[in-house]
């Protein structure tokens, strides 16, 4: 079968195994690449095979992207699916070039993240620690989240062997399967000793009745076996309205962004936040250095005795 024989379809999906196996991308990454490539399969349908697209099909599509209103950043994420695609198809001899190589991406909007202030953080992990429901596991959670500066799916998939013997340290495993360990703040300890009392109470009492024990520090019944990010998100939603936080500003990745920008403010090198998150290039935590002279920006407008003077004499 030559490589125009092979339908689309069979181009992304060997695709997917092929990064699957050798460079044990995360489920998510998965996801985002069959969708882009889809995406790009549907509109070239009535135009050209993966087999036979040139340059000016790919260049094409991402004008057709923009003017449907894509992001920069959605954009690029499909260049860059796209050219993963076709440097597969070249090493697999399907192709005997890659059309969408000497494509320059449309770059991203340089938009700083949202973080949040100590105090509203503070309000958070009170509000937590007053939760009428399930208060042990949301407390362990956000104190674990704001303490670690994890991403969210390394949170709530962490096994509870690593968090077994009071530890000092975690093993999170993250993106590419890469593995890093990172520090527990004596309020996360705390936290994460009351919720193993609790989890392991629910889950003997679960095995009693039948059900196997879980693998997880934060068990579900659901598919996945632990609590779903969506899950997280609505709690942690819930906890800014009850603490009076404003919940949009309020996202698990904001608090990850806190953790950093709460560092870098209180002295830490980038290299040192970096590896701490999981960062492949410190270009990529550079960006707190941007939150943190905005910070210091308004830090002086609003509190300086010459920042609202009005030009009198």
């Amino acid at each position: 079968m030559t490589a125009a024989d092979r339908p689309n379809e069979h181009w992304i999906q060997a695709f997917l195994e092929a990064q699957a196996a050798e460079l044990d991308a995360a489920t998510n990454t998965q996801l985002a690449y069959a969708r882009d490539l889809k995406d790009f399969s549907d509109w070239l349908s009535h135009k050209a095979h993966f087999a036979t697209a040139e340059k000016s099909h790919v260049e094409r599509y991402l004008i057709y992207c923009d003017a449907h209103g894509l992001s920069k950043a959605t954009r690029a994420r499909r260049l860059s699916a796209i050219k993963q695609l076709y440097r597969f198809a070249f090493e697999e001899g399907w192709r005997d070039d890659n059309p969408a190589l000497q494509i320059a991406g449309p770059g991203r909007d340089k938009r700083l993240p949202k973080t949040l202030t100590h105090a509203e953080v503070d309000t958070l992990l009170e509000a937590a620690r007053a939760a009428p429901r399930d208060r042990d596991r949301i407390t362990c959670l956000m104190e674990l989240l704001y303490a670690t500066g994890m991403r969210v799916t390394e949170l709530v998939s962490l096994p509870v062997s690593a968090a077994r013997g009071d530890p000092r340290m975690l093993l999170v495993r993250g993106k590419g399967g890469k593995e890093r360990l990172v520090p527990l703040s004596p309020p996360a300890r705390e936290a994460l000793a009351h919720w193993l009392v609790t989890r392991d109470a629910i889950e003997d009492a679960a095995h009693v009745r039948g059900v196997p024990r879980s693998r997880f520090l934060f068990p579900s019944r659901g598919k996945l076996g632990h609590i779903t990010r969506q899950s997280f998100f609505n709690q942690i939603k819930q906890l800014a309205i009850a603490g009076g936080v404003d919940p949009r500003k309020v996202t698990p990745h904001t608090l990850r962004h806190a953790f950093a920008t709460h560092l870098l403010a209180g002295g830490a090198d980038l290299r040192s936040i970096q590896t701490l998150l999981g960062h492949a290039d410190v270009a990529t935590t550079e960006i707190y250095t941007h939150v943190l002279d905005e910070r210091l920006k308004e830090l002086v407008l609003d509190h300086h005795p010459l920042a609202k003077d009005t030009g009198k004499s």
